[in-house]
């Protein structure tokens, strides 16, 4: 199902966007950014907690983390992380394939604004070999997210 509902989702929301479907497993942000060319930060990784009594997605930059502190201010609560069972469950994507498009259960979608760096991400399209490739702004949009300020800060590169 999980293709399929991420397929029937763009069919009825953006028939412009177009899945990249390939051969090798992208179920990593390495992988993922390997296999599509592109910076491990432009892939956008899809994360799934628990915040008090509420399932949420984030979705975030691939090369950012998490800051407990700000995810904890953000929303409201402290956030951790669920199990890939549940996931699936809630989802219909298995874990390396999760994305904020056609879930099996109506989800709140937080966007992290480290996305926001980029012109275009690729989050995952419901399967770890699956993407699309997207603005973040109209990802947001699709899905109905709220921008939040969730991960740690990006050291810069040194100078050399």
């Amino acid at each position: 199902m999980s293709l399929e509902s991420v397929r029937a989702f763009f069919t009825a929301n953006a028939p412009d966007l177009h899945i990249i479907e390939l051969a090798t497993s992208t179920a990593t942000v390495a992988l993922a950014a390997e296999a599509h060319g592109v910076e491990p930060g432009q892939i956008a990784k899809t994360l799934a907690f628990r915040v008090g009594e509420q399932n949420v997605l984030l979705v975030a930059r691939g090369d950012a983390r998490i800051d407990n502190k700000k995810i904890k201010n953000a929303l409201g609560s402290k956030a951790k992380m669920l199990d890939a069972e549940t996931v699936v469950a809630l989802t219909s994507h298995p874990v390396g394939g999760v994305c904020p498009f056609g879930l099996a259960t109506d989800l709140p979608v937080y966007c992290d604004i480290s996305l926001q760096a980029f012109s275009e991400v690729m989050p995952a399209a419901g399967t770890t070999n699956s993407a699309v490739r997207i603005s973040p702004t109209r990802m947001a949009q699709l899905v109905n997210a709220q921008w939040v300020d969730v991960c740690q800060e990006l050291e810069a590169p040194c100078a050399v």
